[in-house]
């Protein structure tokens, strides 16, 4: 590599992509983000940030700030669309276990704030990547766009499930496929609404309320379904599919604007790809390892994804064995994550009234004899570390301008 200042190219403006920017900016790296939306997050996602992933984020001295839109401290409970509770957690016992709660925010939030660190001028909105060199040793990486090609002696793809990069480089390959579930997210205003965290079970669906910060309250479904399926009004599918639930559901379905209902169907890659990067390219994120949302660890991983690879990669090393070593530590590491998340998953989809009541019994039971149940799920995933390395906690370098 020259002695001239590095520069990356990331593609995708995400919780990963710009996590990956950031820490790679602070660490010495000149910065291009490519996104290809030509807008924001959609105003009805939430993300869940476990303290692995706000460990991650103290690297780049933002974890107090994340940690700071936690509104709900109080228990969270497991429980059947009756509103009986088979488990009940608490944010101590996580702190405790973990080193931290997990925080629930609003993602267009947490994206704010981490477009915050980028020097002006970093990040490119739409800009969609339509091809990919990877380079190798002597020569560098290149992306393609409408607006031209840029060179880059790093490229991250953090472009998501769909990612181009990822076909690209592995072609053929199997890619995130279907569960036979899909998801329904939104954020609804409900002022003086009496809420506690939950998440409940039924025959082959899962409703989920989480309070967030100003009096807002993130609300997500997931039921059985086939991939493409749309209604003409989703409230009205939400309101048909748990509108008996117990209470608050039915007041937070009906409180949902018209048109802010989030509907996706979900996939993940239960077969892990060969390496999480090839040449001078890295894949992140949801581009590397798409998982079901079951653990709340898809933007948890992505994050440690980024500041893993920042520090791997220090400006004026080897990419590719920095890539090498990357590949590494990470591609076990999420493999488990994924199968764990999807093993979840599968326990949520059961349909059969005795397979069903089998199901909420042993849990249930096992809550009463471990109270710390629901917890165990994330050992080994939210007491993760980053890996000691160059400090990246100092002063912001300087911004060269995009070569």
């Amino acid at each position: 590599m020259s002695s001239e200042t590095p520069h990356a190219v990331v593609v995708g403006a995400g919780i990963g992509g710009l996590t990956a920017a950031a820490a790679l900016h602070r660490s010495g790296w000149s910065v291009t983000v490519l996104e290809r939306a030509a807008a924001g997050e959609p105003a009805g996602a939430g993300i869940a940030l476990a303290p692995n992933a706000q460990r991650a984020l103290d690297t780049l001295g933002v974890g107090d700030r994340v940690r700071a839109m936690a509104a709900f401290q109080g228990p969270g409970s497991l429980r059947r669309p009756s509103g009986r509770r088979l488990t009940t957690t608490t944010g101590e016992e996580a702190a405790a276990r973990f080193g931290g709660p997990v925080v629930v925010a609003h993602r267009a939030d947490v994206v704010d704030l981490l477009a915050g660190l980028l020097p002006r001028g970093a990040l490119y909105t739409g800009v969609p990547v339509t091809s990919v060199d990877p380079g190798d040793a002597r020569r560098r990486a290149s992306v393609t766009t409408a607006q031209g090609e840029l060179r880059a002696d790093l490229v991250v793809a953090a472009d998501g499930i769909g990612s181009t990069v990822r076909s690209a480089l592995f072609p053929g390959r199997p890619g995130p496929r279907p569960t036979g579930l899909t998801s329904w997210r939104a954020v609804v205003s409900v002022p003086g609404l009496p809420l506690e965290a939950h998440e409940t079970w039924g025959r082959g669906l899962l409703w989920g309320t989480v309070p967030l910060l100003d009096g807002r309250v993130y609300c997500y479904a997931t039921a059985r379904a086939a991939p493409g399926g749309r209604a003409t009004d989703e409230r009205a599918e939400l309101r048909r599919l748990f509108g008996s639930w117990h209470h608050p559901v039915p007041a937070l379905i009906e409180a949902m604007p018209a048109g802010g209902v989030l509907r996706t169907d979900i996939r993940s890659m239960p077969v892990p790809l060969p390496a999480h990067h090839r040449g001078r390219v890295a894949l992140l994120g949801d581009a590397a390892h798409a998982m079901t949302p079951n653990l709340g660890q898809g933007g948890c991983q992505a994050v440690e994804d980024a500041v893993v690879l920042a520090r791997l990669a220090g400006p004026g090393g080897d990419i590719e064995a920095a890539l090498a070593v990357y590949t590494a530590e990470r591609l076990p590491r999420t493999t488990e994550v994924v199968r764990r998340s999807e093993q979840i998953a599968r326990l949520t989809a059961w349909r059969s009234r005795p397979a069903v009541a089998l199901r909420d019994a042993t849990v249930a039971a096992l809550g009463r004899l471990a109270p710390q149940l629901a917890l165990r799920s994330l050992d080994g995933i939210a007491d993760w570390r980053p890996p000691s390395g160059p400090d990246t906690t100092g002063p912001l370098p300087a911004h060269p301008p995009p070569r």
